[in-house]
């Protein structure tokens, strides 16, 4: 071990109060300001995005034949939407319900007899349901 330095672990000079950036100076810079910067009072408020008030009609129905004795409720009618946002319409009538669902050849299709809970979505949509096929 002769030969070899020593590291002090006293400290030594250098004092835990030691600020790197006190070297540094702020000329040119602009002055800080005193609080977060808030919205001027003279903007109005953002815009939420409402969906519009009459978006058509929209056919719920519930259909057995052909699905081995099982119910599905149909949503069908779609004007003016694509397919996202079809898809967007079917996974929140999928979350209301609990139950599974799908989009097929432009209409939605959520397992079960769950009319009422699609209707109220749909509602909320800005869409006018109407129950067809008696």
């Amino acid at each position: 071990m002769s030969g070899k330095q020593r590291i002090s672990t006293d400290g030594g000079a250098s004092t835990f109060g030691h600020n790197p950036f006190a070297g540094l100076n702020s000329d040119g810079l602009p002055p800080a300001p005193d609080q977060p910067a808030a919205e001027p009072a003279d903007l109005p408020p953002p815009e939420i995005a409402k969906p519009r008030k009459h978006r058509g009609r929209v056919d719920i129905v519930r259909q057995t034949k052909g699905r081995g004795g099982k119910t599905v409720t149909v949503v069908s009618g779609f004007v003016g939407i694509g397919l996202p946002e079809k898809e967007q319409l079917a996974k929140a009538m999928q979350r209301a319900c609990g139950t599974g669902g799908t989009v097929k050849e432009g209409w939605i299709e959520i397992q079960g007899d769950k009319r009422m809970e699609v209707a109220a979505i749909l509602a909320e949509a800005g869409f006018r349901p109407v129950f067809a096929g008696g």
